[in-house]
């Protein structure tokens, strides 16, 4: 499959890079102390904005202190944060004024996983405190592609979650989901879904971008 467009916006957590293992350490640290299942946090807070998930889980007076002492827990754990599989390579073939960033989390926490994981801040990165509506909203890639230049209808949104492949649907884009936190079944409404960045190749033409996906061998080595 191939798609020829004029830029590329990117997710971050589960797309380019893994938290996996912070953000279950960070939301069970924060249940434990307010009295709720971290179990059914994990199911619906991935490519929401944190207010958006605590607005389902606590009163109104007590979400302000809640999402402040979220970030904190955010911002002082990095530990295993690294970049997914295909990540480094892909961005390293764009042009800075080829792609962005959109993401559910603040720009201090998204700045500080992406340095920790080895990999580049975007000079375009619309964070939780750029918008007024997160995921599955699709203002967040309205606001990339206006910030780029570019009409978001010719760029590609690269997505983990159901959220925010229902964002970059809804703003106009074509959409590839990465399978690195969802089973694929749970991403099949997306345009294309590969199990991560690996398969994928980009072409810089004088006219824009030509993302490609290659097909896969027996072994899982890809081939043209």
């Amino acid at each position: 499959m191939r798609f020829e467009m004029d830029a590329i916006l990117f997710d971050i957590d589960g797309t380019l890079v893994d938290s996996t293992a912070a953000v279950e350490r960070i939301w069970g640290t924060w249940a434990d102390a307010h009295n709720l299942d971290v179990r059914e946090i994990l199911r619906i807070c991935h490519g929401r904005r944190n207010e958006d998930t605590i607005a389902l889980l606590l009163p109104e007076q007590q979400r302000p202190t809640a999402v402040a002492e979220l970030e904190r827990l955010e911002l002082d754990d990095l530990a295993e944060v690294v970049a997914l599989p295909g990540a480094r390579a892909l961005l390293a073939g764009l042009p800075t004024d080829r792609w962005a960033a959109v993401t559910s989390g603040s720009r201090a926490l998204m700045r500080a996983r992406l340095g920790v994981a080895g990999l580049p801040v975007p000079a375009v990165l619309v964070a939780a405190e750029d918008v007024t509506r997160g995921k599955p909203d699709p203002e967040g890639y309205r606001a990339a592609a206006a910030a780029l230049g570019k009409d978001v209808r010719r760029c590609l949104v690269v997505e983990d979650a159901p959220a925010g492949i229902a964002a970059g649907q809804a703003a106009g884009a074509p959409v590839l989901a990465v399978a690195t936190s969802h089973d694929p079944s749970a991403l099949e409404m997306a345009d294309a879904v590969v199990p991560d960045l690996t398969t994928c190749r980009i072409e810089c033409t004088t006219s824009g971008l030509t993302f490609s996906i290659a097909r896969t061998a027996r072994g899982g080595e890809s081939v043209p």
